[in-house]
């Protein structure tokens, strides 16, 4: 047999999946927040899968800017940043006058 030819047969033997050592792949249904729900196939143990974004509410699939709230950070962060804001206006107001 050539060198080739053992090659060509190496090659299909080590190929070849090895039996055993995959994860199960099921079928599990998946539940978002916004209550859009969908059946897929994953590795997932359980039997279903909770989201809190899915494709069916995120803004770059949905074209709508949404902000999720999550503990108030939202609100947290315009109180922090709106009397620099405030500042910041009153600045430009003060250099169109001086002018």
């Amino acid at each position: 047999m050539s060198f080739r030819a053992r090659t060509r047969e190496l090659r299909k033997v080590s190929t070849m999946p090895k039996e055993g050592i995959h994860p199960s792949y099921n079928e599990i249904k998946v539940l978002c927040a916004c209550g859009h729900s969908f059946t897929t196939r994953s590795t997932y143990k359980g039997k279903e899968l909770h989201l809190e974004i899915c494709s069916n509410c995120h803004p770059f699939f949905t074209g709508k800017q949404k902000l999720v709230d999550t503990a108030g950070r939202v609100e947290r962060f315009r109180r922090k940043y709106a009397a620099s804001d405030a500042g910041k206006a009153e600045t430009k107001a003060t250099a169109a006058v001086a002018k």
